[in-house]
């Protein structure tokens, strides 16, 4: 492929990050030519020379697998980052609900642990991670539980919830000939370099969630969902999306073992795009956002690149147009499982699994009691 890459893309070595120990998904299928791996041996179904392929809990060991993906995938970005030398630089994870990271449904805090690490290494900014409470649960309950506050503290990083009615608001209005959509964007936001660190995976309405409706979280306006997502993007305008797609949600957790990268904009079409989700319907709803940034285009999808890592990763042997291929078959027509279809269980199985590895029950499971 030929051209200025508008996404980049990373294959993560097996074994480095799967979803193979989530309890509801015993079925576990991989994109890089393994078999899926026996639960009672911990190794892919390739031979005993075959990397393990299991949830690894340490957060050292997962953000010291994750560094060098991120900073050739991020590359360009951090290049402009080190030159600009903004005072600021806030990341803006998936944390819209305390889920496992290993079901996909959040992005992993060891990418985000690693990213702010190397920020960290290659400007002098001041470091944080924004999120925001919901009807559903606060968002330092949400931080709590996926552990970004011994994390963020590595770095010096603040944690902001942009929820909090302490912060300063900006009104920011974005208009075409016939069309305006309002928001009230936190300053600091305005303010900062913004990265946004969205999981593949759809929303409950069918949507591909994306770097997009991550910031649409962080602001507030009465519009619909689709036009709040594009006027938060504009308001806020983020240096870059990186896609965490190490583990997927399609209909149920799969392990993509990938991080992409670039405008916010790009990434969503192309995460969309593998979910078998489009805009189509954004659009019905608004089409005059079309002006707006709404639009996919085929030809930014046509200069995405792949670098693979991990110490047996050869990059001659990936090709990443059946990589892709691959991730659109397993992921299509991705979406969520309806909310009170857990059966007990499986409620009963991560409680035991709690209990065993030291790990913490995920809220929506606390209600359930031991039923």
């Amino acid at each position: 492929m030929t051209g200025e890459p508008v996404v980049r893309g990373t294959v993560i070595e097996a074994g480095e990050r799967t979803d193979d120990d989530t309890p509801n998904t015993p079925n576990t299928v991989t994109t890089d030519g393994t078999e899926p791996h026996d639960p009672r041996d911990g190794h892919s179904g390739n031979g005993d020379d075959a990397p393990p392929r299991r949830w690894n809990p340490d957060i050292d060991a997962r953000m010291a697998a994750y560094e060098p993906s991120v900073e050739d995938v991020l590359s360009p970005t951090l290049d402009e980052l080190s030159t600009a030398d903004p005072g600021r630089i806030t990341l803006v994870p998936d944390t819209h609900y305390p889920f496992h990271p290993s079901t996909g449904m959040v992005t992993d805090p060891a990418l985000v642990g690693a990213t702010l690490s190397l920020l960290d290494d290659r400007t002098d900014a001041e470091l944080a991670v924004a999120g925001t409470s919901s009807a559903a649960i606060a968002f330092e309950r949400t931080t709590d539980y996926l552990g970004y506050p011994s994390l963020v503290a590595r770095t010096g990083a603040e944690l902001v919830d942009c929820s909090d009615d302490d912060l300063e608001r900006e009104r920011y209005v974005l208009t075409n000939d016939d069309h305006a959509v309002a928001v009230s964007v936190p300053v600091r936001l305005r303010e900062s370099a913004v990265i946004t660190v969205p999981t593949l995976r759809p929303t409950d309405a069918g949507a591909f969630a994306g770097g997009r409706r991550t910031l649409a979280r962080l602001v507030d306006a009465v519009a619909d969902a689709a036009a709040t997502a594009v006027a938060a993007t504009h308001a806020i305008d983020p240096r870059s999306s990186l896609l965490d797609a190490t583990t997927a949600y399609g209909e149920s957790p799969y392990a993509a073992n990938t991080l992409f990268a670039g405008p916010t904009p790009a990434v969503d079409t192309l995460g969309a795009s593998l979910l078998g989700l489009s805009n189509t319907a954004d659009r019905a709803r608004a089409a005059e956002l079309k002006a707006m940034g709404t639009a996919d285009s085929a030809s930014e999808l046509s200069t995405v690149r792949v670098t693979p890592v991990g110490p047996t990763a050869d990059a001659s042997g990936v090709d990443f147009e059946q990589h892709l291929a691959t991730l659109r078959e397993q992921l299509d027509g991705a979406s969520l499982p309806p909310s009170d279809a857990t059966h007990p269980a499986v409620s009963a199985a991560y409680r035991l699994y709690a209990a065993v590895g030291g790990d913490a029950v995920p809220p929506q499971l606390d209600a359930r009691g031991g039923h």
